[in-house]
């Protein structure tokens, strides 16, 4: 009976998935959870797995084409089907020919199956001793993640609550530690490779039972080895792909056992003799052409060119730690002739002719969108939607505190550890003028017809993070002083830019800072992050000529440390007079400078 493969549900806020690759063609045959085809949605980039067994009869929704969760992508014909067919019929009339054909050749078939059924019973057996580690809720609406990273392989010990793998979400990258103490038994889900949340990505047992599961794979070669001459015992490798992989190479040049050996340098490097054979069988196996979606995305944004690249992951599948590789050579390899140039002429004009940029290979290339790009041009245009956004910018003179850091920011790095920039003042500033303008620090509820006003000051700090901005949050910022806010603030800068960031540190925040001038920029109109009613942006710290009112000498024009500061709030709640009373605060803090008490001076 035909088998419908229909869109999951992805997400609690998922309606509708794209196809972006399928992985198999009409009239290929495909296994129970075989990666079928590949689904992008707003939220995550995953594989479907076939839900039967037999052959791709018809592709209902074809590439890049959107389809609504619980619709048909496929039917798959049953082996019933198959079987009935024309075509399958002969199939299985040869291969059953053979067998009466060779009455002398089951002798030989008998070692084989009594080898076969040793691989299959260690593995329940290491599982059974071992405890699984699954993958936890990472976020509210976090339904998956993918493996970016193993940091123990398999046989090597590890301790409880040691890092053992690196999980990224399309909310967070984050470490997962072991449950137990023991030996990492069994990796089951890949680098690269997507697993739903309670998944089972290992397995750790007790550190006796760990060369168990090695000791088994090393004798699989050797009776492949010895099967070379009989044509019908292809059923036998059936145990992993790298053992049936070699089988084939020994084979085709039986003259000499010599063969293989020629096959280790191009693989690797000959610094190590004993890993080359295995890498060579892992880049053989055939799996080197299939990438994840999010390997072949971050190859698009590099411009790296995948079939340029041999894979170092299980079975010779290209990882992105590969393609960051590759993008670091390639950029270290345009940067050496530029100092070369520049180095041999001593003419000034030829110097300058070397040092032009060179353009960016972005140029005149249409491609799809990062996923995260989607995510966040989503966000900001239902931002814009929902509130009513507007900006009011004040100048603030902060010359004393720019006096103040000079004086004690040696002193301060040496006794906290961090270094004293203006980030930290502008956030204490920040939380004194929410504690007595609550109408910013708040949130509506239009359906009720309320308004919150928070009765703690959950800061959020974006931050320029390598795959794009992020905001953690520095819950109950009011209850820290300016030492406090700087530790907090370096140190999920730091986490964040490492990908090392929980998930429950991103959300609740209630206002947020952003530091635009970090770049250079004077000001701009930022746009609040959802569901807050204003975010306060930060220009640069320029010094430049101001007119001010001495007294003695009247309006003279000396030189003073400025900055814009920007607020865009939410006008259904937060009025214009509202917004510059909390501004004139900030302004007023600022300019008096009074820190001396917190910087121990």
């Amino acid at each position: 009976m035909p088998t419908s493969v229909t869109m999951p549900r992805l997400g609690e806020s998922v309606t509708e998935g794209t196809v972006t690759r399928w992985l198999k063609q009409e009239g290929e045959r495909v296994e129970v959870d075989e990666p079928l085809l590949e689904v992008s949605t707003d939220k995550v980039d995953t594989e479907i797995p076939s839900p039967a067994a037999g052959i791709l009869s018809r592709i209902v929704v074809g590439e890049d084409e959107t389809a609504d969760v619980g619709s048909e992508l496929a039917v798959i014909a049953g082996d019933g089907e198959e079987a009935g067919s024309s075509e399958p019929a002969p199939a299985q009339e040869a291969e059953a020919e053979p067998e009466p054909a060779a009455p002398v050749e089951p002798s030989t078939e008998k070692p084989v199956e009594e080898e076969a059924p040793a691989p299959q019973s260690a593995a329940p057996a290491s599982g059974g001793e071992g405890t699984e580690v699954k993958l936890p809720a990472l976020g509210e609406s976090v339904t998956e993640g993918t493996i970016t990273r193993w940091l123990k392989a398999v046989g090597d010990t590890v301790e409880a609550d040691e890092p053992l793998v690196e999980v990224s979400t399309d909310k967070v990258d984050t470490e997962l530690p072991s449950p137990v103490a023991g030996t990492l038994l069994e990796i089951k889900v890949a680098e690269d490779e997507t697993a739903e949340v309670g998944a089972v990505l290992a397995i750790v047992g007790t550190p006796g039972s760990a060369p168990a599961p090695e000791k088994k794979p090393e004798p699989a070669p050797a009776p492949a080895a010895e099967k070379p001459a009989p044509a019908a015992e292809k059923p036998a490798p059936v145990a992993e792909k790298p053992v049936e992989k070699p089988a084939p190479q020994q084979a085709a040049a039986p003259k000499v056992e010599s063969a293989p050996a020629p096959q280790i340098p191009p693989a690797t490097e000959t610094a190590k003799a004993a890993p080359a054979p295995a890498a060579v069988a892992s880049n053989g196996a055939g799996d080197a052409g299939y990438v994840t979606p999010l390997v072949r995305k971050l190859a698009a944004e590099k411009g790296v060119d995948l079939s340029s690249l041999t894979g170092t992951g299980v079975g010779g599948r290209i990882r992105k730690q590969d393609v960051i590789d590759a993008a670091e050579k390639a950029a270290a390899a345009k940067a050496q002739p530029a100092p070369a140039a520049a180095a041999a002429p001593t003419d000034k004009p030829a110097a300058k002719a070397a040092a032009k940029p060179e353009p960016s290979p972005l140029r005149g290339r249409t491609e799809k969108l990062p996923r995260i790009r989607q995510t966040i041009a989503r966000r900001m245009v239902e931002s814009l939607q929902v509130s009513a956004q507007l900006t009011t910018v004040v100048e603030v003179d902060v010359t004393k505190i720019a006096n103040l850091r000079n004086k004690a920011k040696a002193d301060f790095q040496a006794k906290h550890g961090v270094k004293l920039t203006f980030l930290p003042f502008f956030a204490l500033a920040t939380v004194e003028g929410l504690q007595q303008h609550p109408v910013v620090n708040s949130s509506l509820d239009m359906e009720a017809g309320t308004v919150t006003y928070h009765g703690a000051e959950h800061l959020g700090i974006a931050v320029d993070a390598p795959k794009g901005l992020v905001v953690p949050v520095i819950k109950d910022a009011g209850d820290l002083n300016l030492a406090g806010l700087s530790k907090r603030i370096a140190d999920l800068a730091d986490r964040t830019r490492n990908n090392k960031i929980g998930p429950d540190e991103i959300g609740g925040g209630t206002f947020t800072l952003t530091n635009t001038g970090s770049r250079g920029a004077l000001f701009d109109t930022p746009i609040i992050n959802q569901p807050q009613v204003g975010i306060l942006g930060l220009g640069a710290v320029v010094k430049r000529p101001v007119i001010v009112n001495d007294p003695e000498l009247g309006e003279i024009i000396v030189p003073r440390s400025m900055v814009y500061l920007a607020l865009s709030y939410d006008h259904r709640i937060v009025d214009g007079a509202d917004a510059a009373r909390f501004l004139g605060t900030l302004k007023e803090r600022l300019e008096a400078g009074n820190f001396e008490a917190d910087l121990g001076l």
